[in-house]
């Protein structure tokens, strides 16, 4: 409905432009004058021609009168036509002056037409001017309108999709549903919701199957280990040469075995080695908007970065930045203290919020894969946060710290400058 108003609007404000045109172009005949008041002005004259040193116009038009030899005899005004010449050059109404029957001089009435059309000329520039000006504005408003509902919804959702190419789906997509795109914006965030689904669920069967791999593991090693004993000991005692070759064989199966069983379960937890980490240099100015855009529900305040050159991939640095954030807002749920500071060789961004922090004992392996501290029951979560973006920071030269705070969890992040400084 908007844009068809503003498309009329428009519409509307050309249309007049192009008549205001088309009327200034055509050609238009002269304006006739007042014939009552040019026979006026004759009459008057022909009647004052022996005292025109007293005549007086008695009309709004302008003219000279002179006699046959060219001389003026009387004017309106100055700066108008005073000889035949210069009359027929302006276009001007000559009129001749009887006395007694005979022609004794010319009356000079000034066409005013020049100034008529300069006069609309004017006036159809000014209104096409105005036409122009208020196009211009709502051109320039109507640009505003859809950077406002188009571009920053299609800017939000390009952010949003690098955040789920990179892997996080804790962190929702804004949306107004008023706007244009609510439905569409709304569409991508049920998505990101199902995929975190799915990704916990995914993080619970990788659990389940640690769990299963790790009781076969035991389950297996027991009787091995049982076997590899036996083995030993017959081993030890047998006095026939071929036997204890075959009880050293049974000793080295067992070995092998036990080994198969260990790689398993080491593979199991070698999964997430796989991410992918390319550092690269960037502005540290850039932070600011990573941290932000992290701060989804604006808890924190962000201060100033102190400005200097960097190394880190900002995809998987925004990674470790939202979770972080997350985790405050899931178990901690309070505002969040945000402080940066240059150090010798590295950048500190250290957040903490006001949680009351966890067990001492629990800080040594809140970074472990697939840890969580007691203050998580009841919260969805795999334990996967910390472990992830500790495994990150190590790829790219810098670092992560969990520590109780004075009021809550704080996590210190280091940041490694770039070598080419």
């Amino acid at each position: 409905m908007k844009n068809r108003v503003i498309f009329g609007v428009l519409f509307l404000i050309f249309l007049i432009e192009f008549v205001v045109l088309i009327l200034f172009t055509i050609p238009k005949d002269e304006a006739l004058q007042d014939t009552v008041a040019v026979n006026e002005v004759v009459k008057t004259v022909r009647n004052d021609w022996n005292f025109l040193d007293k005549h007086s116009s008695q009309t709004s038009l302008e003219y000279v009168v002179i006699d046959l030899d060219g001389a003026v005899l009387y004017r309106t005004r100055s700066g108008l036509s005073e000889s035949m010449n210069a009359a027929i050059s302006h276009k001007d109404t000559i009129l001749d002056i009887e006395a007694g029957g005979e022609v004794v001089g010319k009356l000079l009435l000034y066409n005013n037409n020049a100034q008529d059309v300069q006069a609309q000329r004017r006036a159809a520039i000014s209104v096409i001017l105005a036409a122009m000006l208020l196009q211009c504005c709502i051109c320039i408003g109507y640009f505003f309108y859809l950077r406002r509902v188009i571009l920053r919804p299609f800017d939000k959702m390009k952010d949003f999709a690098r955040r789920v190419a990179g892997g996080n789906l804790d962190i929702p997509l804004e949306m107004d549903k008023k706007n244009l795109f609510g439905a569409f914006t709304e569409s991508f965030d049920l998505m990101r919701s199902e995929l975190k689904k799915a990704r916990i669920a995914e993080a619970r069967a990788n659990e389940e199957k640690k769990e299963l791999v790790a009781k076969l593991s035991h389950d297996i090693k027991t009787p091995v280990a049982s076997i590899k004993a036996a083995a030993e000991v017959g081993a030890a005692l047998s006095a026939d040469e071929r036997n204890t070759e075959n009880y050293e064989q049974i000793i080295g199966k067992a070995d092998q075995i036990n080994t198969l069983v260990t790689n398993l379960f080491s593979a199991a937890l070698e999964e997430l080695q796989e991410l992918s980490v390319t550092p690269a240099e960037f502005q540290s100015a850039e932070l600011k908007a990573m941290l932000e855009a992290a701060d989804y529900l604006h808890r924190a305040k962000i201060p100033p970065v102190p400005a200097c050159m960097l190394s880190a991939d900002r995809l998987r640095l925004q990674q470790v930045f939202d979770n972080i954030f997350a985790n405050s807002y899931k178990y901690a749920d309070t505002e969040i203290q945000v402080d940066i500071s240059a150090e010798e060789c590295c950048l500190v961004i250290l957040v903490e919020d006001y949680g009351g922090g966890v067990d001492e004992a629990e800080l040594l392996f809140l970074k472990e894969k697939f840890r969580r501290g007691s203050n998580t029951k009841n919260i969805e979560g795999a334990g996967l946060g910390l472990y992830i973006a500790d495994y990150c920071m190590r790829k790219m030269k810098g670092r992560i710290d969990v520590v109780n705070g004075l009021a809550g969890l704080r996590v210190i992040v280091r940041i490694a400058y770039s070598s080419s400084i």
